[in-house]
């Protein structure tokens, strides 16, 4: 009797740890080399049909196939509707790949943003450090009450619509820029939001107008903007900065030249060019959104060079420099400010090769201008 029950509890033991020990957690077979958290390297090579026999409602394989940025099947007709998201892309310093749109979204909003915004401060800092330390150019020369023309109707109206659509161009640009960064946390997001669409609108609006005033101007002013040696020496001496005596220049001086081909030529071309491009109005241009990526990286970093040159060119022609927002205001300098900032101009006025006064209207007046 004694020996049945000891048989009986050492059989009830085994049958209780055999059970146990089944149903016990198993450890995780190791991962396979190169394919880590994977039970194996063949469960990535499963399409979404086997996937779905071993695991219901694991769509793996279909991301998988879909972030590879191949053009699959739709039955949209929109442009790239077959590819959802786009295929892997790295940028300039970037330290590694990702999909193309968060690449352009981290490109624009990093290192772009940053360097363009500290690029604009710097610009702002410079000019207000001359205009503080150095003070603004005076002409020492009292004036003489005679006037010359620099300036005549046509080519002032060109010049203040450029100016005037450049500035329309940058603070809507701005603010579709830094807009959320500065004013939305003031704003709110719906009245931001609202503004931003406002601006937005202007600014594809303003852009062919600033194109095409950029052209008339080019036509009007390229005949005096030739580089020569003369401007060599004046950036040579930085217009003054360097030396006692004020650098001679014809009309337009060596640094107006350079703003001139560099940042009103080159750099307008650059940016309104892009701009067209992310208008959708080029015709020929085959609208992918990498492309419309890459016009918009080239436009950001053309409209944040423009308008770093333009406020030290800003700066000169009005508080930098005294008597140079008049003569764009009425057209007029005095002899006195001709013959010191530009004094070859000047003398070729005194021997009649330019006429003092060129527009025909103000030629045929029989009144001398009013000193300005």
């Amino acid at each position: 009797m004694k020996t049945w029950i000891t048989t009986l509890a050492l059989g009830l033991s085994l049958a209780t740890g055999a059970a146990l020990a089944q149903n016990a957690p198993q450890p995780a077979p190791a991962a396979a080399p190169g394919a880590p958290n994977v039970e194996s390297v063949d469960i990535l090579k499963q399409n979404q049909a086997e996937r779905s026999l071993v695991q219901p409602g694991n769509n793996a394989p279909t991301w998988r196939i879909v972030k590879e940025g191949t053009n699959n099947y739709s039955s949209l007709p929109a442009r790239e509707a077959g590819v959802l998201i786009q295929a892997r892309t790295q940028f300039p310093g970037q330290d590694h790949a990702t999909t193309a749109g968060e690449a352009w979204r981290r490109y624009r909003n990093g290192p772009l943003t940053n360097y363009g915004g500290w690029l604009l401060i710097l610009a702002l800092a410079a000019v207000a450090a001359l205009y503080f330390v150095k003070g603004p150019i005076k002409t020492h020369a009292p004036a003489t009450g005679r006037l010359i023309e620099r300036f005549t109707a046509l080519e002032r109206l060109t010049h203040w619509s450029v100016a005037i659509s450049f500035l329309v161009l940058a603070v809507s640009g701005l603010t579709m820029l830094f807009g959320k960064h500065v004013l939305m946390p003031v704003l709110g997001h719906t009245l931001f939001g609202w503004l931003t669409y406002a601006l937005k609108t202007v600014h594809n609006f303003v852009g062919p107008l600033f194109l095409v005033s950029t052209l008339v101007f080019f036509v009007l002013y390229v005949k005096d903007n030739i580089p020569s040696l003369v401007d060599v020496k004046w950036l040579a001496r930085l217009g003054g900065a360097v030396g006692k005596e004020h650098p001679s220049s014809y009309r337009f001086n060596g640094g107006e030249k350079v703003w001139f081909w560099g940042g009103l030529t080159l750099l307008g071309l650059v940016v309104s060019a892009s701009g067209f491009v992310l208008d959708m109005i080029v015709p020929g241009i085959d609208y992918t959104r990498g492309n419309m990526q890459v016009a918009n990286i080239i436009h950001l970093i053309g409209a944040v060079l423009f308008m770093g040159g333009a406020i030290g060119h800003i700066y000169i022609g009005t508080v930098g420099t005294e008597g140079a927002y008049e003569g764009m205001r009425t057209g007029y300098v005095d002899d006195a400010w001709a013959r010191e900032h530009h004094d070859l101009w000047y003398a070729q006025v005194e021997r009649g090769e330019i006429p003092r006064v060129r527009s025909q209207d103000a030629a045929a007046a029989p009144v001398q201008p009013k000193t300005v």
